[in-house]
């Protein structure tokens, strides 16, 4: 997957390449395509990453040293464009936001947002947020998770691609301090199923919903996902909670 399906880049049969592979995980949840960078992108992407990108490193980092505060801490799974994200961090001024995606054009556009927004509590990564999280978050360090609208890798044999599995499900809970949340969001009604039976399965979440939540407040409604309702296709979200 793209680490969100906010991209417009083509999609690539994973199959067809060689898939990447690292110790954590046998199988990436996402492929590396860069797609077409603006001239805006790129002149953004290349003076602000020095100043509020985190480069990945195989060890923890102080989040505190980071954003030069104590402040909840929220990380994101792939944010596409960046609009969603830069949006959810102004209204959250009392938040801190870690924000990974591995494609340019989309860091390149949320940089651009930041500068515009002159926003404060937000940070990059250009990396894969498994990585990160495995090797750079502590345990316990994060108020919340976003993981909206990743890849639904459509066919049944690419499944185990997706990034909603056991495994990253238990990684994320260990990353979560008590009342910490999970919320994903989906618009494919067999991932949003998929979804609620691997987040219900982990012993370390409960569901704050009966099944699926209404769409909290804070998370704006996306250009795509408003074509998407307008042609009566649904959106599901789900957020659990760290017990």
């Amino acid at each position: 997957m793209t680490q969100t399906t906010q991209m417009d880049a083509p999609q690539v049969d994973a199959e067809a390449s060689e898939p990447a592979r690292f110790s954590s995980r046998s199988i990436r949840s996402f492929v590396l395509r860069q797609g077409r960078m603006t001239a805006a992108q790129q002149r953004y992407l290349d003076e602000w990453v020095p100043k509020i990108g985190i480069s990945y490193q195989p060890e923890p980092i102080d989040l505190g040293e980071v954003f030069g505060r104590e402040a909840p801490r929220i990380l994101e799974v792939g944010f596409g464009m960046g609009e969603s994200t830069a949006a959810i961090a102004e209204g959250r001024p009392d938040e801190d936001f870690l924000a990974i995606e591995v494609h340019g054009p989309g860091v390149g556009n949320l940089c651009k947002l930041i500068a515009e927004k002159s926003l404060c509590n937000l940070r990059i990564m250009q990396h894969d947020a498994v990585e990160v999280m495995r090797d750079m978050i502590p345990e316990g360090a994060l108020a919340g998770v976003h993981v909206f609208f990743p890849d639904p890798w459509h066919k049944k044999r690419h499944h185990k691609r997706r990034i909603i599995q056991a495994e990253f499900v238990k990684l994320v809970a260990s990353r979560l301090a008590p009342g910490g949340y999970l919320h994903c969001a989906t618009d494919w009604q067999e991932y949003a199923e998929w979804m609620l039976d691997i987040l219900s399965a982990e012993p370390l979440l409960e569901n704050t919903a009966a099944d699926y939540a209404p769409r909290p407040a804070y998370r704006p409604l996306t250009k795509f996902e408003q074509r998407g309702l307008r042609l009566g296709h649904g959106v599901w979200d789900l957020v659990f909670r760290r017990r």
